[in-house]
């Protein structure tokens, strides 16, 4: 079989190039998405109102919930490619794509009628209140229409980087922020849409870009095509994704269940501008997460490919590199938070109470950030060689095992504070699991590397 294209170069070429190639373009893609969110929530803010921004926080478990399906999907069929590339195993790799596209369609519109059909109830159990539940539902009524492109458009970038394409994908996120960042003020200021028109820009402008990954797709000149005899499900590619995107799938889920509990305390102890605050910290706090998400994006071709290879070695330095640019990135976001609050809370709103509760919780939840850094890229690097059940462990630990109980104990004793206390909290014993299950999964790899040297 014509393996022109394969990216054979993840076993060849120096990690710290690779990592450049492949992460840079994932770190100024989900900088974008972030910085799109982010200017979402500020048009948002200055255009409809503060209780626009609580509305709109008041959907971030929907959001979860949908990036969940998205990513057990998506982020799976993307690590599989990657790790079937290595294993040179070609002929899977386009039903691969096939699949991906099927599920999506499957997920999305599965996903779209459950929650528009019980939407308003479900709002109302995320925190929504009599205030802000008519614009959570405006703005999710047209984020749920446009889901199921949402969701193939998402995997469809998590192939491009997974076939050797890390650029166009970087170029797709790039051009749909850019839409929307047109469309929204126009939609928001102009045609005084409100919400619904932030959630319009944001459909719109994935459907435009969906409809250029198609098109890159069906050529046939490329290595990874669409092509008849591909969409029909493969059992086989169906499990193995699935069970690669647990763990994405899990985090996400209980991420959902988490924002759902904070909401709640948030609604008891200091009102709907609390929850508006916890959505600017959450906007913030994206930011640098999906700095180091782009980077645990670049970094999972290079490490599902020599895994797949038995280059253990590669495997090695490509995790001590990204684990230090990681941590690097999140102490930024410590500084940038711990001495200019005021300036970032601002960049959201005029409403000086929500600015005052932003402040408060922004300094005390980035207090431990540079850990988390850390943590995400232990997380990732376990899925990215396939090993889910421990991937799982890691992605439950923060969230579950210890976020979870610190929000159901903390706010008793500290009320508002507790909230706040409890993430960095958390932060910090999921570091030191991380750390331990690296520290003994480390001398696993050098065993096998000296054992594949002898």
């Amino acid at each position: 079989m014509d393996t022109k294209g394969a990216p054979i170069t993840l076993g060849t070429e120096k990690i710290g190039k690779l990592l450049i190639q492949y992460s840079l373009p994932a770190i100024i893609a989900m900088t974008a998405s972030s910085l799109y969110n982010i200017t979402d929530s500020i048009f948002i803010g200055h255009g409809v109102g503060a209780m626009a921004i609580s509305g709109l926080a008041v959907t971030f478990p929907f959001m979860n919930l949908s990036a969940a399906f998205g990513s057990l999907v998506g982020v799976g069929a993307a690590t599989l490619m990657s790790v079937r590339l290595g294993q040179k195993e070609y002929g899977t790799a386009n039903r691969i794509l096939g699949n991906v596209f099927v599920l999506n369609v499957i997920f999305g519109v599965a996903f779209m009628t459950v929650s528009l059909i019980f939407l308003d109830p479900i709002l109302k159990f995320f925190g929504a209140s009599d205030t802000t539940l008519p614009y959570a539902h405006d703005f999710m009524v047209v984020i749920l229409i446009g889901n199921v492109f949402t969701h193939i458009y998402l995997g469809l970038n998590g192939i491009l980087r997974s076939i050797g394409k890390p650029g166009k994908a970087m170029y797709a996120t790039l051009l749909t922020v850019l839409i929307n960042l047109i469309l929204n003020p126009l939609f928001i200021f102009v045609l005084k849409w409100g919400i619904k028109g932030s959630a319009l820009a944001t459909v719109i402008s994935q459907i435009v870009m969906l409809a250029w990954q198609i098109r890159h797709f069906s050529n046939k000149n490329n290595f990874v095509h669409l092509q008849k005899g591909i969409f029909r499900l493969d059992k086989k590619i169906v499990l193995d994704s699935l069970t690669i995107g647990l763990s994405p799938f899990i985090m996400n889920a209980v991420a959902s269940v988490i924002v759902i509990v904070i909401n709640q305390t948030l609604i008891r102890y200091g009102g709907d501008l609390a929850i508006g605050a916890y959505g600017i910290i959450n906007r913030v706090s994206f930011l640098f997460v999906m700095i180091v998400m782009g980077l645990n994006q670049g970094m999972q071709p290079i490490a599902g490919y020599n895994f797949g290879a038995k280059n253990f070695n590669r495997v090695n330095e490509v995790l001590k590199l990204s684990i230090f640019i990681a941590m690097g990135m999140m102490t930024l976001g410590f500084i940038i938070v711990e001495f200019f609050p005021h300036a970032v809370a601002s960049l959201f709103t005029s409403d000086k109470t929500l600015i005052q509760l932003s402040i408060e919780g922004l300094r005390i939840v980035f207090v431990l950030y540079p850990m988390v850094g850390f943590q995400m890229v232990i997380t990732n690097f376990f899925q990215s060689i396939g090993m889910s059940g421990k991937a799982i462990f890691l992605s439950l630990t923060r969230q579950l095992l210890f976020l979870l109980p610190f929000l159901l104990v903390l706010p008793t004793f500290y009320g508002l504070k507790g909230v706040w206390y409890s993430m960095p909290a958390a932060d910090f014993l999921a570091t030191i699991v991380a750390a331990y299950m690296l520290f003994v999964n480390f001398g696993s790899f050098i065993k096998n590397q000296n054992r594949d040297h002898k």
